[in-house]
């Protein structure tokens, strides 16, 4: 488990997931896995990717990681570093709306 958060992580959960009426979680082991972000209440995962993901080995192994945490009936949400800080309201925009269109768990 990485102690620091990237810059992006940072601000996602700074300006924005920590201040939800949903609880979120930083860091959370899931299966054999940590993910940046999860919301127990709404079976959320949120994940910020550096540059790693775009590469064809992390792509691969991005879409392993996606299919176990989907057998868990965990929705994920995959945004780029790029996309959290050159879009914050967008990224928030679309995190709201998944979280208001999700079921509890």
């Amino acid at each position: 488990m990485r102690k620091n958060m990237t810059p992006a992580e940072r601000k996602l959960w700074s300006e924005y997931l920590r201040r939800l009426t949903y609880k979120f979680m930083k860091q959370r082991p899931i299966d054999n896995f940590i993910v940046d972000f999860y919301c127990s209440q709404k079976r959320l995962v949120i994940e910020v990717d550096g540059d790693s993901h775009f590469q064809p080995e992390g792509i691969e192994r991005d879409l392993t990681r996606t299919a176990i945490l989907e057998n868990y009936r965990l929705r994920l949400l995959r945004f780029s570093n790029d996309d959290v800080l050159r879009n914050f309201e967008g990224v928030c925009g679309a995190i709201g709306f998944e979280l208001d269109s999700l079921d509890p768990a």
